[in-house]
């Protein structure tokens, strides 16, 4: 284990819950990654690493989730897991003893905590005591769980409050960790397999990029017939441990890549493995059921909603390892997704801003990274298939050491243990999908709707007098609003408001006496382009 201070890398995002959307449209713009192809990350100038964009690869939430609360929970406890857990030969005794050293420890240090430092920690020894008591503190998840503990028990004791969202290292580590408020602070594995993407992609980090999937790798689960990098926190109502279709995805091109250059078995395995959570439903993988064939899920716990950037994002990621490994399974898990993806893209265009998900547009950062990651799927798809089949011999089967862990020495990851992909096979490739335009075409007019104005017009023509009524526009995309008022030359009434594409109403408490009134609408959008539109609105005397 690392001990000493903390290098506190500070990577900040912009508020992206829907609420905090539709106050705001401060979202910072995001420094193109095009060229890291799917990295996104950028090397800053002697500060060491410096994440494009704060959100560019980050867990967006559905809604507002919840505060943690520090509570009792029904059930085994820790103690009694992890002693189960030794008499039964799952973790060594050395093991046991640290793990458990570790959880005592984390609950002498909340007792002579208070304010900030005692929810935070409380929070996670929290999240560590509910996984107990509902069986899902097995041996695979120790490493990661218990790290975690201790990486909070050191932070919240010794080291300073941090800003919500801010990203940090620890000294001697490549892991990426995300302050979440009320959390903790957790591992983040978008952002950390984004790094090692930025490592491979430099082309001379080799020795960061072991390094990084050296810390990653033994940090896996068993999950879903094969291995995950689950998250250990509750998020926006989905309770640990979960995991995402877009963080695994990304996991699975970098460990791909890893593999093309090095030939170490190793990254292979482990790629292999990450397939399970593709082939398996939620609560347990990502594999949506569709009309067309499957959708890969952001959340596992949230299978109903439809992120497209997650998901395109993991066909990416599916894509890559087909074409490097040229494993079958591989091709049919992409093809899957691409017959449903080619069948989704479209609903998500509004003809003026991208969706989010079935619910809500982008925020702008989202805008942006959607359209790269179409443009990404565009190169690829516009090449063929990844491989072809009948062609490409099938890549060594994981028959080596797989790299989770069965419970070992906290920081280590343990002995590795062998774990099988068990999932049930998929039925034979499809024919090849043409080729067409739709990532190409869609990622071109989502670009294109970053320089265009959004279009506005004054909907309402008669209001009734002495009443708070709204004033009815047309609006192409979201955008912050404007609406004056005058009669005559004098300005009587103004308001401003952050709404959605559609007909929204602005207030306006209109006067009893009536008139006619000229109006001025002005509307700013995401990206900052600019428009206006003027009307007319008689008032009725009240």
């Amino acid at each position: 284990m690392c001990s000493g201070g903390v290098l506190s890398i500070h990577w900040r995002r912009a508020s992206g819950d829907r609420a905090a959307l539709a106050r705001s449209i401060r979202g910072v713009r995001r420094t193109p990654i095009s060229a890291l192809a799917c990295a996104a990350l950028v090397l800053g100038a002697g500060a060491g690493p410096v994440y494009a964009g704060g959100r560019a690869l980050s867990l967006e939430p559905l809604g507002r989730h919840a505060p943690a609360r520090i509570a009792a929970h029904r059930g085994p406890s820790v103690s009694a897991v992890l002693l189960s857990l030794e008499r039964s030969g799952s973790i060594p005794e050395a093991a046991h003893a640290q793990y458990y050293s570790a959880y005592v420890t984390a609950k002498h240090s909340l007792a002579r905590l208070r304010g900030t430092r005692a929810v935070e920690l409380g929070a996670v020894l929290s999240n560590v005591q509910m996984m107990a008591s509902t069986g899902q503190l097995s041996a695979s998840r120790l490493p990661a769980v218990f790290l975690t503990l201790e990486r909070n028990t050191q932070w919240w004791t010794s080291e300073p409050l941090l800003s919500s969202s801010e990203r940090l290292s620890f000294p001697s580590s490549k892991l990426v960790w995300e302050y979440y408020p009320g959390q903790g602070i957790e591992i983040q594995w978008l952002a950390t397999f984004g790094r090692a993407n930025g490592f491979f992609l430099s082309g001379h980090e080799n020795a960061n990029l072991r390094q990084l999937l050296g810390e990653a790798i033994p940090l896996a689960s068993k999950r879903a017939g094969g291995i995950a990098w689950e998250y250990l926190f509750r998020f926006d109502g989905g309770v640990p441990p979960w995991t995402s279709g877009l963080s695994q995805g990304t996991g699975l091109q970098v460990l791909a890549r890893a593999w093309q250059r090095f030939k170490e078995p190793v990254y292979l395995t482990a790629a292999q493995q990450a397939l399970g959570v593709f082939q398996t439903p939620p609560a347990q993988g990502v594999r949506v059921g569709t009309a067309a064939r499957a959708m890969y899920a952001e959340y596992t716990y949230a299978p109903r909603d439809r992120i497209l950037n997650g998901f395109i994002q993991a066909l990416v990621g599916l894509y890559d390892y087909a074409a490097i490994t040229k494993d079958p399974l591989g091709l049919q898990l992409f093809e899957a997704g691409d017959a449903q993806a080619r069948a989704e893209v479209p609903h998500f265009d509004t003809g003026a801003w991208s969706l989010y998900d079935q619910f809500g547009e982008s925020n702008l950062n989202y805008h942006e990274l959607l359209a790269e990651f179409l443009q990404h799927l565009c190169e690829r798809t516009g090449k063929g298939l990844p491989f072809t089949p009948a062609s490409s011999p099938p890549p060594p089967p994981a028959t080596t050491t797989a790299p989770a862990p069965a419970g070992g020495t906290p920081g280590s990851g343990g002995a590795p243990a062998a774990v099988t992909t068990g999932a049930t096979p998929l039925p034979p490739t499809s024919p090849a999908i043409a080729a067409d335009l739709i990532y190409c075409t869609t990622a071109q007019r989502f670009s294109a709707d970053l320089h265009t104005p959004p279009a506005i017009a004054l909907l309402s023509k008669t209001l009734r007098g002495g009443s708070r009524a709204g004033v009815q526009v047309s609006l192409s995309k979201i955008s912050t609003v404007g609406l004056t008022i005058r009669k005559g030359t004098r300005v009587v009434w103004t308001n401003r408001a952050t709404v959605a594409a559609g007909k929204p109403k602005l207030l306006w408490v209109t006067p009893a006496a009536g008139g006619t009134f000229s109006v001025t609408l002005s509307a700013a959008d995401l990206a900052g382009n600019f428009s206006t539109a003027i009307g007319t609105i008689v008032v009725t005397r009240h």
